[in-house]
């Protein structure tokens, strides 16, 4: 699978600055990460519906687009796949595979890119986008 994710990584800042009017990835980069992360929070509650409902295929077909805004935004971050790849051997490491690491673990490591750990996290509310203060 991290092939695949890498392809459409490629893919993706491939595209990032084609034409708009004919690129959906280069219309999300050209709205900015407030929108790709819109994107990606309107994908996951379409998964979670899906999922709930129990309608296997569409829930394959909106993990699709789950991981491909997910994607974007990564490209868009900073983030390559081996940043994410790294952080769940680390994780794996710690807890195994099949766990989460508490939200009150040791403080984490910075990720490569500096102005990616300064960010706030986006949470999504109700189908909008709202800023997690602190």
């Amino acid at each position: 699978m991290s092939d695949s994710v890498e392809r459409l990584y490629l893919a993706v800042l491939a595209a990032r600055d084609l034409d708009p009017a004919t690129s959906r990835t280069a219309r999300l980069f050209q709205r900015g990460p407030s929108q790709m992360a819109k994107k990606l929070a309107e994908e996951a509650i379409e998964v979670v519906i899906d999922a709930v409902n129990g309608d296997t295929e569409a829930v394959v077909r909106e993990s699709a687009d789950l991981l491909y805004n997910l994607t974007v935004l990564w490209a868009s971050a900073g983030v390559r796949p081996e940043d994410v790849w790294r952080e769940m051997a680390r994780r794996e490491d710690m807890l195994g595979i099949a766990e989460k690491l508490p939200k009150s673990s040791t403080k984490q490591p910075k990720l490569a890119s500096p102005h990616v750990a300064a960010r706030r996290p986006i949470v999504a509310l109700e189908g909008r986008v709202a800023r997690k203060r602190h």
